[in-house]
């Protein structure tokens, strides 16, 4: 991940320890974070990866905050092969938890957590929200169509073997079929999560990034 690795000027004297550096700097952004013990005690993170986290942040954004264009030029240098305008902006809108059209390093951080050490049923809890776009609390089939759309045209061209254009479509009108189980046109999040949790496939993947950071 490009926020990681990245380190953030020093504010503070060289011979300041590095967790007064990190208090100090988080008090001089804009938008200034949460108490990182706050953010401990919610989070999965340990206070010494929220420091590197927030390093990496800060890095890309010294206002303390990320809007939508600045999120998909970040987003997009990790698909240069297609297309993730749209993805990055429904993926935007799932961390962007209080929809103010922009998102704060807690909701970087609380987003993240849930992603990489998050139980199974708080990623699907996640994964339902991103799918349901218009927050109603269902996913319908034009949503579902949506989001596979939006993650074709960032995956590329180059996909192998070559993809063709009703494949999307295809692929919505088997999962929500398997998801759809009283076929009232609508997906609930019971019946999300079950279909998701029958899936040997989306539960592998679940487990793909746990330990990344």
């Amino acid at each position: 991940m490009k926020l990681l690795p990245c380190s953030a000027a020093k504010t503070t004297s060289p011979v300041t320890q590095n967790t007064v550096e990190d208090e100090m700097e988080m008090a001089t952004v804009r938008h200034r974070p949460e108490a990182l013990e706050l953010l401990e005690a919610q989070s999965k993170f340990t206070k010494k990866e929220l420091q590197i986290l927030y390093r990496g942040f800060k890095n890309e954004c010294p206002s303390g905050v990320v809007n939508e264009e600045t999120f998909k030029e970040i987003y997009s240098q990790f698909f240069p092969q297609g297309d993730s305008t749209t993805y990055a902006h429904f993926l935007f809108n799932a961390f962007d938890t209080d929809h103010n059209g922009s998102v704060s390093f807690e909701d970087f951080v609380m987003g993240l957590s849930i992603l990489l050490r998050g139980t199974v049923q708080e990623k699907l809890n996640w994964a339902f929200n991103l799918y349901d776009i218009n927050k109603d609390g269902y996913i319908t089939k034009e949503e579902m169509l949506d989001i596979m759309k939006a993650i074709y045209d960032m995956m590329g061209k180059c996909t192998y073997p070559v993809l063709k254009e009703d494949t999307p479509r295809q692929h919505v009108e088997t999962f929500f079929q398997k998801m759809d189980k009283n076929k009232d046109g609508v997906v609930t999040i019971d019946e999300f999560i079950e279909s998701c949790q029958k899936d040997e496939n989306i539960m592998r993947s679940m487990q793909l990034f746990e330990n990344v950071i």
